[in-house]
């Protein structure tokens, strides 16, 4: 079923999405939860590369659409498509969760594992580390079109950017991303 509302959304489901939001602010749950079923995969991977958390990026997203029964009412469509409007609440949830992470101290935590799992590990970090070398802008871009899967028009609309920017964003930051894992020495292998 979500495969197929997503493939709706490429055809555009706007009055369908329009409508939910409608009963959503009439307190409809059916409404709701077509917004999750909708957006609510699109929502735990744009969580999950901020947060880098698999779990925390689940229970972050069931929080969003908890928080959406309440903030919903605040929405208007003035120009800004739904979507990119509640990536903008998941990434508000996910910072304000980071957030309250940094007020914490903690000791450091010694992970051992060994084989897959620890090239796994070392692949992640490594990624990691590249991702924050890279310029803001272009972070956001990579994120949003390779962890979340968004095509660059709606790149455009989320980060209010021109498609041509976005495009440029993406290349650019495709290739600084290779060459500061190339940096760690941890740049994929390719054929010769």
């Amino acid at each position: 079923m979500t495969r197929q509302i997503r493939q709706s959304n490429e055809g555009g489901d706007s009055e369908l999405v329009d409508s939910a939001i409608a009963r959503v602010k009439e307190g409809d749950m059916s409404g709701l939860h077509f917004l999750y079923v909708r957006y609510g995969e699109d929502v735990r991977r744009y969580v999950d590369s901020i947060v880098r958390d698999h779990h925390e990026a689940e229970d972050l997203t069931q929080s969003v659409f908890l928080k959406l029964i309440s903030v919903i009412k605040g929405y208007e469509p003035r120009g800004v498509p739904f979507a990119a409007w509640l990536l903008r609440v998941a990434r508000n949830a996910a910072v304000d969760s980071l957030r309250a992470k940094w007020a914490l101290p903690s000791g450091d935590i010694w992970i051992k594992d060994e084989g897959r799992d620890r090239i796994a590990f070392e692949r992640r970090e490594s990624l990691k580390a590249a991702l924050a070398l890279l310029p803001h802008e272009q972070r956001e871009v990579v994120v949003l079109r390779y962890v979340s899967g968004l095509p660059p028009r709606e790149i455009a609309r989320v980060l209010q950017k021109t498609q041509s920017s976005v495009h440029g964003l993406q290349h650019r930051g495709r290739r600084a991303l290779r060459a500061a894992l190339e940096e760690l020495d941890a740049a994929p292998l390719t054929a010769s």
